[in-house]
């Protein structure tokens, strides 16, 4: 049965996936949802001998139906392949009480690249599909993971240009040096002088830009979005979780309808919504457990009902997750809404205007599955520590955020569900927060001296990733004010 997207902000007329894919975001401002959530055609026995590849066209084909088997098996077989350093792309690993699912094993080691590194091909796929003739400008705002998972999989990619926008001092060394070392003659890295909020705002506001769009057009140019709005990059993380769920059953740690807690690291509520879908799908998913940092907008969310931004923003060792308008939520307030286009912009209108919305009482217990869960700096730095100590396993800050919010709820509730927790990134991308967690001694060190440390102590080898950026030069060196980012993109195209 045919899926097709429409706004959560209006009752415009639906459109095909990749359509949906090539807009990034509705012209209405609102984000794209299936007009169904399908469900899964093949049993968790058959998902359970299947590759990741394999699972993730089971799951794709479900959502993308106007993709051909051909184009999409095309698009899934050049995402993930040998630049992930496991055959398995997405391994589980057990430590102290709950399964880790490894979503680090990309060209960027961090679990945006699970989506990231297939968008590109479904982008250009369906620019084909659409007789587009524009070049495609990929515009993204990053904290810190997106921007350089989005600058991998499009560089040099014909048809596109990619320009990303982060906030200046708002992600660690490493990020940043993957980031302003991307080679690609179509590629533009610009730090802001602010948040990752502003960058976000910023970003939309360009999207929502008539005038721009004009302008743009005839230079042959149109604007999509490589960030966790795009469709494009939601369906990808589905399969995650249903792998995950396939893999445990067929390693006898799930026997069929039992159900698993998920345990999701939360920013922008992409992720955590994936695991949702899944669920909607038909995989026994019993509690999604929505970890925050000191950030934690949305534990306060679902423990009250009223979204509300006015506080102060935290910069944290888990940057990723230093967010205070988690874009996502709007798909799941939507879904909870009644599909209610008007009741949803209502409440974006208010979040917009006054920082804030209170969800019903119903909405609210339609959301029960959710529970807010957060995690301290102090909390975040012990959990490190302790499960290193324990298990001799090495987690990253925003992995640590999760496992810290996990602990919490089992010592709340006793519940001893079978648990995966989302591992976001590799330790190797936070050396310098995840070796003071473990010894305040390793503070003297440079930071490659950290990940050569960090290497001998948790006997993984150090990634490729970065192993490149050692010595790679800066090739990206621009910086702007948040109000000048739509003279900064003018700039990049030459308008």
């Amino acid at each position: 049965m045919e899926v097709l997207y429409k706004s959560t902000r209006s009752n415009s007329e639906p459109v095909k996936a990749s359509e949906a894919i090539l807009k990034g975001l509705a012209e209405d401002g609102g984000l794209f949802v299936p007009d169904h959530i399908p469900a899964l055609d093949v049993s968790i026995e058959a998902l359970s001998k299947m590759s990741y590849r394999e699972v993730a066209y089971e799951v794709m084909k479900l959502y993308l139906t106007d993709f051909t088997e051909e184009e999409l098996k095309n698009c899934i077989d050049r995402a993930y392949d040998a630049k992930f350093d496991t055959e398995v792309i997405a391994p589980l690993a057990y430590a102290g009480n709950a399964y880790y699912l490894e979503l680090f094993h990309g060209a960027t080691i961090a679990f945006k690249d699970m989506a990231l590194s297939i968008l590109p091909h479904l982008m250009t796929t369906s620019a084909k599909k659409n007789q587009v003739k524009n070049d495609i400008v990929i515009l993204t705002a990053t904290s810190g993971d997106t921007g350089k998972a989005a600058l991998a999989g499009f560089a040099d990619v014909d048809g596109t240009k990619i320009i990303v926008f982060y906030p200046k001092n708002g992600v660690s060394p490493v990020q940043e040096k993957q980031m302003v070392t991307q080679k690609g003659d179509n590629t533009h890295v610009i730090g802001i002088h602010g948040n990752f909020d502003d960058a976000q705002t910023g970003v939309k506001q360009l999207f929502g830009d008539k005038e721009l769009a004009v302008e743009m057009d005839a230079k042959g140019y149109q604007f999509s979005s490589a960030n966790s709005i795009n469709i494009g990059r939601l369906v990808p993380q589905i399969v995650y979780y249903v792998y995950s769920y396939a893999t445990l059953y067929a390693q006898g740690k799930l026997t069929e309808g039992q159900a698993m807690n998920v345990v999701v690291p939360t920013g922008n509520f992409g992720n955590i919504l994936a695991a949702y879908y899944a669920k909607n799908m038909g995989i026994p998913v019993g509690k999604f457990i929505c970890a925050s940092n000191d950030n934690k907008v949305l534990f306060d969310f679902f423990a009250t009902g009223t979204y509300d931004k006015n506080r102060e923003f935290i910069l944290t060792s888990s940057p990723s997750m230093d967010i205070l308008i988690s874009s996502n939520l709007e798909r799941l307030i939507y879904k909870v809404a009644g599909e209610d286009s008007e009741k949803n912009a209502a409440l974006m209108a208010s979040l917009a205007k006054e920082g804030k919305y209170d969800v019903t009482p119903e909405m609210k217990e339609k959301m029960s599955d959710f529970i807010g869960g957060y995690a301290t700096e102090e909390e975040t730095f012990a959990k490190i520590k302790a499960l290193y100590e324990d298990c001799g396993y090495v987690i990253d800050t925003h992995t640590a955020v999760a496992a810290a919010a996990y602990d919490k709820y089992v010592k709340e509730t006793g519940d001893d569900t079978v648990t995966v927790i989302a591992s976001t990134a590799s330790p190797y991308k936070f050396a310098r927060s995840v070796m003071n967690a473990i010894d305040s001694k390793y503070d003297s060190m440079s930071d490659f001296e950290l990940i050569d440390e960090l290497c001998k102590i948790s006997n993984v080898a150090v990634p490729n990733a970065i192993e490149e950026i050692r010595t790679a030069p800066v090739l990206h060196k621009t910086e702007c004010e948040k109000d000048e980012m739509k003279q900064a993109v003018k700039n990049f195209l030459n308008m």
